[in-house]
């Protein structure tokens, strides 16, 4: 695996591949690699001839520094995992190269940055698409594949790159799941055995709300409901959020009528998770239309 460590070298390296006719794939991450993003990098072999993985902790879309500088870092640990998923370069650029002096650029995307995390993380998602876009310079890739965890992001990403006219086709990983449900995630390394425990909550209740749509439950009131209740049942969990969202929009849906996103983000102890989970709802059953109707 070939390691790379300016935008300039990148650059180069990226107009060789396609002066040959090679597609290259590309996997930002941020580092503290867990399988969900040794997936995504399986998915770019799968797709390209050249996968180039990036670690980069962008200090612009965290909204505190000391979070910035506790973020998990261990670089010799996640280049050997890049290498084994199949990367074939590790691209590090440094703070300095990705914002030089002078720096005084924010690329934005609006209306979908607000609801769900932009609400909570005013400026997050104006860090995600300067980096990205920053990157996609850099790297020029054909293709990129973002974790559908993150789901917001992944919708912010794909307008910006509609929007802008990237030449990139955006793919959605699947979310990567432990044994017990828990959507993977850095953070989960800082849950204790007990957080852990209460953690299974949030999974759990966006199955039941799951279920219940495909049921013929479509207030969507009602689904947030039983997924806020599900959540706040484990001693200690605060929910931030829990809200249905059309699938493409994130226009809020008081009626589940259309593919939805049903997205949540909880507090355990301390650690913020979010997890989300694709609606699509059944045909009404008596109970339901009684609720309705009631």
């Amino acid at each position: 695996m070939r390691a790379v460590t300016t935008i300039r070298a990148m650059q180069v390296f990226a107009d060789a591949e396609r002066s040959f006719g090679r597609r290259i794939g590309f996997v930002p991450t941020m580092g503290a690699l867990h399988e969900g993003h040794l997936s995504l990098v399986r998915e770019a072999r799968r797709r390209a001839d050249t996968v180039v993985a990036s670690i980069f902790v962008n200090p612009m879309q965290f909204n505190s520094r000391s979070d910035f500088e506790s973020y998990p870092r261990d670089e010799a640990r996640d280049a050997e995992l890049l290498r084994s998923a199949g990367a074939d370069v590790l691209f590090q650029p440094t703070p300095s190269d990705m914002y030089p002096d002078g720096f005084d650029v924010r690329l934005e995307v609006t209306e979908l940055a607000k609801p769900l995390c932009g609400a909570h993380r005013p400026g997050h998602f104006a860090g995600v698409t300067t980096v990205v876009a920053k990157l996609f310079l850099a790297v020029k890739p054909h293709v990129a594949v973002f974790g559908a965890k993150d789901y917001q992001q992944l919708q912010v990403v794909r307008r910006m790159t509609r929007d802008l006219n990237f030449d990139v086709e955006i793919v959605a990983g699947e979310t990567v799941r432990e044994a017990d449900g828990l959507a993977m995630s850095s953070r989960n390394r800082r849950l204790s055995p007990a957080d852990r425990e209460r953690a299974r909550a949030i999974p759990a209740a966006i199955a039941a709300a799951k279920r219940a749509a495909a049921g013929g439950e479509r207030d969507s009131r009602m689904l947030e409901a039983l997924v806020r209740r599900g959540i706040e049942s484990a001693d200690g969990a605060r929910v931030e959020y829990v809200d249905i969202r059309d699938a493409e929009t994130l226009e809020a849906l008081d009626i589940l009528d259309r593919p939805a996103v049903l997205a949540v983000a909880a507090w355990i102890s301390g650690v913020r998770l979010i997890d989300n989970i694709i609606l699509e709802a059944g045909e009404p059953t008596l109970a339901a239309l009684e609720g309705t109707l009631s």
